[in-house]
């Protein structure tokens, strides 16, 4: 007799994965039904849950939503809700339910009680994303910190009773329950990873301050998930980084140099996307990665023109870049993904973006626009100097293209006059070049 099919995707779910794995990296794609709960709720407003649950490998079979002002405390649906739910469950041969809040742990417990079956909310999805694509040591490292974060208080195993230390009759034994050791080694785990994040945010800081003490302005790239922001980099830098249709295909940041213009160069960074209701745990494991962004001069948003939920979106980027001290760095709103829209949208979207820039990353439309906007937006390196380099010398004429802004040059008997603004840094290398120093220009 043949073994019910979905014993048979168990099986081989079993023999394709390691059960040591951090999260459940399925080969084949889980049966998934998803569940939201707010007012006035609609099946279509869990569209990013299904974007955000395919890119964990997870295949959405079913939706179920309860418009109600506040989640149950016990089992985040109402108890009619509830019978629904597991009805779907069962008729659609579901594996998992994915709910798009976070749970308690009371209620994660809960709910697997009653529908039988594994329980992800919306924090714990975001995490398994992650660690999918984290591919840097410190990627790694922080992910993993947010999820032992997050896993902590959820631990399940003989229930509260038995983990107590001989709390009475009944709790004696022979020492520390399973769930107790795991408690610690999971605490002793968290200790280590902020130590380690600790370290490699130190080498980040050592190289983030030499770029800065370079005097090239810094642009950082934000944006919700998926709006396109790697392979804007890419058409603006060359930079050869990971371009997926997927959310968070990007964790790991990436600096490039860029050429804007009037000869001026400034220094790029991608940074991981945001996404409406970003797990706290997560904001606070990549706090390191995240001050590219509050460090930075100007903040490039990327924004995909051609969502449904575009307003949505761009605001939910505004939030976290205030969340995280970023708030008031001048931006720029770049609108990416023109190509796929008609003349009349694109009119729309301008006068509800006033002052934004529209683009298409994939064919290059509108990049000298974004070009000339980023560098009319740069401040200038605060210092401007006249100086003769003299022939033989050209590396430093090559570091002033490199770091500085060289306003003009011409030729002299003896070498070559430039005309430049420059940072600190580099003033104090090329002092003995001087003609002249201005000082510190009053609109810089």
């Amino acid at each position: 007799m043949a073994e019910p099919e979905r014993t048979r995707r168990v099986r081989e779910r079993e023999i394709l994965e390691s059960p040591l794995s951090a999260t459940w990296r399925p080969t084949i794609r889980e049966r998934a039904v998803l569940v939201g709960v707010g007012p006035g709720i609609v099946p279509g407003d869990l569209q990013e849950l299904a974007a955000l649950a395919d890119s964990a490998g997870a295949e959405a079979v079913g939706r179920v939503v309860q418009s109600r002002r506040e989640p149950d405390p016990a089992t985040f649906i109402g108890r009619g809700k509830l019978d629904e739910l597991h009805h779907e469950v069962h008729a659609r041969r579901a594996e998992s339910v994915i709910l798009d809040q976070e749970l308690t742990p009371g209620q994660l417990r809960n709910l697997e009680e009653r529908l039988a079956v594994k329980v992800i909310d919306r924090t714990a999805l975001i995490l398994d994303i992650f660690a999918l694509h984290a591919r840097s040591r410190e990627g790694k490292a922080q992910v993993e910190l947010a999820q032992l974060n997050y896993l902590l208080p959820r631990l399940r195993g003989w229930g509260e009773a038995m983990s107590r230390l001989g709390g009475g009759i009944g709790t004696r034994g022979p020492g520390e329950t399973k769930m107790e050791v795991d408690r610690q080694h999971i605490r002793r785990r968290i200790a280590k990873l902020r130590r380690e994040i600790d370290d490699l945010a130190r080498t980040r800081d050592v190289k983030r301050a030499r770029r800065q003490d370079s005097g090239v302005p810094q642009i950082a790239i934000a944006g919700y998930t998926n709006a396109g922001k790697s392979t804007l980099m890419m058409r603006l830098t060359g930079a050869d980084v990971v371009v997926a249709d997927q959310l968070f295909a990007t964790l790991d940041p990436t600096t490039r140099r860029i050429a804007l213009p009037g000869r001026r160069r400034a220094i790029v960074s991608d940074t991981v996307g945001f996404v409406s209701k970003l797990p706290h745990d997560l904001v606070e494991a990549f706090r390191s990665t995240l001050e590219e962004v509050t460090l930075a001069d100007l903040i490039l948003h990327v924004a995909d023109a051609t969502s449904p939920a575009v307003d949505e979106e761009v605001e939910a980027v505004r939030r976290v870049l205030g969340e995280i001290g970023a708030g008031r760095i001048p931006e720029i709103l770049a609108l990416n993904k023109i190509d796929r829209l008609a003349g009349s949208a694109r009119a729309r979207l301008a006068r509800r973006f006033p002052g934004s820039v529209s683009v298409s990353a994939l064919t290059g439309e509108g990049e000298d626009g974004l070009l000339a906007e980023l560098g009319a937006r740069l401040p200038h390196p605060p210092v401007e100097v006249s100086l003769l380099v003299p022939f033989g010398r050209e590396d430093v004429t090559a570091r002033l293209y490199r770091e500085a802004e060289v306003v003009s040059t011409r030729a002299d008997t003896v070498g070559t006059i430039v005309h430049a603004r420059v940072g600190l840094r580099v003033l104090s290398a090329i002092r003995e070049f001087l003609l002249e120093e201005a000082g510190a220009l009053e609109d810089a």
